[in-house]
C-alpha cells in the first residue's frame, strides 16, 4: 500500500517551511502568493490530500452542514436540498442529509448525532409541533436556519407563503362555483399546514361563507389517511365538488378514490394540487396546481446559512418569504358541470 503523502514532504518539494506549506494550503495568516503558488503545484504533483479531521481542529470547522426534513421521498423537498447542497458545494460545504418522519423525538436524536460529528450549521424542516424555542437552544451552539418552521429572536429561516396560496387556490375554485371544498393537508399545527387551513378559510370568509368543518382533513400522515379519507368524503350524502390537495401521496389517494367512486376530474370533481410534481403535470387530465420555486427556496436556505457561518457578519433576525403562483391545466371545471354529471344513487331493490 502506498504512503500517504505528508505535509512535510509537499513543504520539501516547494522549498518552504512546514509552518508555510501549511499557512498556503489553509489561506490563513501571512504567506505570499508565490509561496502559495510553489505549494499548490507540489500538492498537486504529489497527489497530497490534507487530514480532514487535523484540518478541522486547526481550523474548528469539519466543511459540513447537517439538513433535517420530514420525508426524504417527498419530490418536493428533493428539489429544496439538491439547490442547498449546489449552493453549499460552491462554498466548500458537504451535506448531510437525513429524514425525521415527523417525529419530534427522532429529530431530536439526529440533531445530537449531527452535533457529535460536529457539523458547522443546521437547516430543520418542519417537525411534529413548532417550538421556536427549540432553535434559540440550537442555536446557541452554532447556526442554525429554520425551513418553513417557526422561528423566534436572532433566529432565521425561509417561508413559503402558503397563507396566499390556499387563500388563492381557495378563490379560484369559489370564483368556479364550488363551496363544497375539500382541503387535505398533512397536519394543523406545524406551519405549512396551519397556513393552509386559515388561508383556506379565509377565501371563504371573504364571500359571508364558512366551510364545513368536516371538509378540513388535517392528519399527521399523509400517507395513510388520504385515500380513506377522501373516499369517505366521497361517499356522504353532500359530497365535496373539488379538492384542494398537497402532492404527490396525498394527491395519490385522492386520485385513487375518485377512480374507485366511479368519479373523473373535471367533470366530476376538480382537483387543485398544493405543489407542482411529475404526478400532477403527467396525470391525465393534467392537475391544476399551486407552485413555488422550489430551487430559490433551498437557494435561500443555503445563503442564509453561509451568512451566519460568516463570523464576522453580526447575528440579525432574517424572515425570506417567497410567493407563489397558480398553474392552469385540466382538472378544474365549473360547479355547473359537476353538478349535472352528479352519479344517481343505486336503488336496491327488495323482495
Amino acid at each position: 500500500m502506498k504512503a500517504k503523502i505528508t505535509i512535510r514532504e509537499v513543504a520539501k518539494a516547494a522549498g518552504v517551511a512546514v509552518g508555510t506549506a501549511s499557512r498556503a494550503l489553509n489561506r490563513s495568516g501571512r504567506v505570499s502568493e508565490h509561496a502559495i503558488a510553489a505549494v499548490d503545484r507540489a500538492a498537486r504533483e504529489l497527489g497530497y490530500t490534507p487530514d480532514a479531521v487535523a484540518q478541522s481542529m486547526r481550523t474548528r470547522s469539519t466543511g459540513v452542514v447537517g439538513l433535517l426534513v420530514s420525508d426524504l421521498a417527498n419530490p418536493l423537498y428533493a428539489r429544496i436540498i439538491t439547490a442547498v447542497e449546489s449552493r453549499l458545494l460552491t462554498a466548500g460545504y458537504a451535506l448531510l442529509v437525513a429524514s425525521t418522519h415527523n417525529d419530534g423525538l427522532r429529530e431530536k436524536t439526529l440533531v445530537d448525532l449531527f452535533r457529535r460529528r460536529r457539523v458547522d450549521g443546521l437547516i430543520l424542516g418542519p417537525c411534529q409541533v413548532e417550538a421556536p424555542a427549540y432553535l434559540d437552544l440550537l442555536a446557541a451552539d452554532g447556526p442554525v436556519v429554520a425551513l418553513d418552521r417557526d422561528f423566534q429572536g436572532d433566529n432565521a429561516g425561509v417561508h413559503v407563503d402558503h397563507h396566499h396560496g390556499a387563500l388563492q387556490a381557495t378563490r379560484y375554485l369559489l370564483n368556479l362555483g364550488h363551496t363544497r371544498i375539500a382541503l387535505m393537508t398533512p397536519g394543523s399545527v406545524l406551519r405549512p399546514g396551519r397556513e393552509r387551513i386559515a388561508g383556506y378559510r379565509d377565501a371563504f370568509a371573504e364571500r359571508g361563507l364558512q366551510p364545513e368543518a368536516k371538509l378540513i382533513r388535517a392528519e399527521k400522515s399523509a400517507m395513510d389517511f388520504a385515500f380513506s379519507e377522501a373516499l369517505s368524503l366521497l361517499g356522504s350524502p353532500c359530497a365535496p365538488t373539488a379538492f384542494l390537495c398537497l402532492g404527490t401521496r396525498i394527491l395519490s389517494g385522492v386520485l385513487q378514490a375518485l377512480r374507485h367512486s366511479g368519479r373523473t376530474a373535471p367533470d366530476d370533481v376538480s382537483v387543485v394540487s398544493i405543489g407542482d410534481t411529475d404526478l400532477s403535470q403527467l396525470f391525465s387530465p393534467a392537475i391544476t396546481s399551486l407552485t413555488w420555486d422550489l430551487e430559490a427556496v433551498g437557494t435561500a436556505v443555503a445563503e442564509l446559512l453561509l451568512r451566519r457561518l460568516d463570523r464576522s457578519v453580526p447575528l440579525e433576525p432574517e424572515r425570506i418569504l417567497l410567493t407563489t403562483q397558480m398553474v392552469l391545466r385540466e382538472s378544474c371545471g365549473p360547479l355547473a358541470r359537476a353538478v349535472a354529471r352528479r352519479p344517481t344513487p343505486r336503488r336496491i331493490r327488495t323482495a
